[in-house]
Order: C-alpha cells, then structure tokens, then sequence
C-alpha cells in the first residue's frame, strides 16, 4: 500500500495541471469576469443617455454647420491678428450687444512693428 501512494500521486499530478491549464485557457479570471460585468452594466444604465445625446447632436448639427460657414472666416481673420490669446481676459458682452476682449492690465506691451512718429505739431 505504501508503495501505491507515490504510484497514485504520480499519476494524479499530471490531471491536475491539465485541469489548471483548462481553466486558464477557458476564460477571464474572476476579478477580469467581474469588471466586466459591471462595465457591461454601466453600458446598459447608459444607452438612453447616449442615445438622447445622439439626437440632440443630429438637432443641433444644421446649426452648427451653419453658424462655422458663416462665422469661420471671421474667426479666421481674428486668429491671424492674435498672436498670444493668454494675454487677453475672456470675451465679454456689453448691455448693448457689443462683446469686447480687453487685454490684461499686466500683459506686456507688444513693440510696433513700424516705429510710429509723433505727429508734427505746428507752433502757433
């Protein structure tokens, strides 16, 4: 009988391995399984909220497309004419409807690219 124990485990250690090996091969393990299932969860709770942004996009495009045809060269023009946006506080609108970007009080001066002369003065 002695003799039969190392014979049986002998002959049982190869199953084991192999039903290791199976079990690796068959799939994910269970924390993988289980951040799965809750990312498929999560994906399930938001599909009428994405599917609701997908509408309002398809509204909202025509405007879109509307507003860069007709404001794209403008914009174009006024990034040509900047050259560091940090130096500027954000846009603001007046009462009137007018919308002013000032420039910031410690934001350094920028040269002319011309030296600009004073304008003569004629002595009276």
């Amino acid at each position: 009988m002695r003799h039969l124990a190392p014979l049986a485990l002998l002959i049982c250690l190869p199953l084991a391995v192999h039903a290791q090996e199976d079990e690796g091969e068959r799939g994910l393990s269970l924390m993988e399984r289980g951040a799965q299932m809750f990312m498929e969860g999560i994906m399930k709770e938001m599909a009428p909220a994405i599917d609701e942004l997908e509408g309002l996009a398809d509204d909202v495009a025509p405007a879109l497309r509307s507003f860069a045809d007709e404001m794209g060269p403008k914009l174009a023009e006024i990034l040509e004419q900047v050259k560091d946006w940090s130096v500027y506080e954000a846009p603001e609108m007046l009462p009137n409807g007018d919308i002013i970007i000032r420039r910031k009080p410690d934001a350094p001066m920028e040269e002319p690219a011309e030296p600009t002369e004073p304008a003569p003065q004629i002595d009276l």
